[in-house]
């Protein structure tokens, strides 16, 4: 008798634990069936917000292939065709590893979620979030209230339709919520904003300095063709005073022989080439300049400095000429 208490004291000891839970594992598994069955009465009666939940909860509690199915009908009903879509490959991918005796019991089940799969594929809407430039590092992004992995940005994640709130949080820095909408089979790329993040360079601004560079180079050759005819035309005024007036013994200085005649002409010619040279010359220069200066910088328009105003032009003129340059404040 003693020996057979020492062998049943060991069995004793790992049946015990096993006995105590049973009741527990049964309470559980009680509610689980309660839940189960509140949740599809709701479903039939058209409550899905809480008649899936309540199929979520007691397939949670105690996960069975019926009640995942339930589940993915519950869900295709309610319009979430994208969480629908994932529960019946759930479903199928458990009804691959399934006994054939186990799949007998399933019985229309999985030709049903193979159909449902085909059908709601192309109602799936494809939604794809990404950062701007210059986004802090560390930035948070959250979809209905749940951290986006960082690998999922920028591609398209399957949602659900309707209306979904995404937000941004740079660390340290204030969150930035939006709402976007999205309908059945839409696909929709969204760059979000974030508060705190610097600022891109305007993509005008390579273009300004493009444009003041051409105007520079503009005005460089005008006042090199200025500076040349104007050395002509210095050039002619000694022939003209060699062949006009006292230069040919005349008493009237407007006097000119056939040489003095050429040279009065060709320095009118070469002097009106030097005042429109230097002209351009001036004018590109005061543009390249004004487009430099003017240009903005990055932040001034966040901070509200006032801008710089130049104006680049004819300032005076007159019988003689007329005076160029530029005016203004910065």
């Amino acid at each position: 008798m003693k020996r057979r208490l020492r062998r049943i004291a060991p069995l004793a000891l790992v049946l015990f634990p096993l006995a105590a839970a049973a009741p527990a594992a049964a309470q559980e598994s009680a509610t689980a069936e309660s839940l189960f069955n509140q949740g599809l009465a709701d479903m039939e009666a058209g409550k899905y917000e809480t008649g899936c939940k309540a199929i979520a909860d007691s397939h949670r509690m105690e996960p069975k292939p019926g009640a995942l199915f339930t589940l993915a009908i519950c869900e295709s009903r309610w319009g979430h065709v994208a969480t629908a879509f994932t529960r019946f490959g759930e479903y199928m991918a458990l009804y691959q590893q399934m006994t054939p005796e186990q799949k007998s019991r399933q019985g229309e089940r999985a030709k049903v979620a193979r159909q449902e799969r085909d059908r709601l594929g192309p109602l799936v809407p494809e939604l794809s979030l990404s950062l701007p430039p210059g986004a802090p590092a560390g930035t948070v992004v959250k979809r209905d209230g749940r951290v986006v992995d960082g690998a999922q940005l920028g591609a398209g994640v399957p949602v659900d339709p309707g209306e979904h709130v995404v937000s941004t949080q740079a660390p340290g820095g204030a969150a930035w919520e939006t709402r976007i909408q999205l309908a059945e089979g839409e696909k929709k790329q969204v760059e979000l904003q974030v508060n705190g993040a610097s600022t891109p360079a305007p993509s005008g601004g390579s273009g300004r300095r493009t444009a003041a560079f051409i105007a520079g180079g503009v005005g460089v050759a005008g006042l090199v063709l200025g500076g040349v005819t104007g050395a002509l035309t210095l050039g002619k005024k000694s022939v003209v005073e060699e062949h006009c007036g006292s230069g040919i013994g005349s008493s009237d200085e407007t006097a000119c022989d056939q040489t003095g005649i050429d040279a009065s002409e060709s320095a009118s010619t070469t002097g009106l080439l030097s005042t429109i040279g230097f002209g351009v010359g001036l004018a590109g220069l005061g543009a390249a300049a004004v487009l430099l200066l003017t240009e903005p910088k990055q932040g001034e328009a966040a901070t509200g400095a006032a801008s710089r105003q130049i104006r680049a032009g004819v300032l005076a003129a007159g019988p003689e000429g007329v005076v160029l340059g530029a005016s203004g404040r910065w």
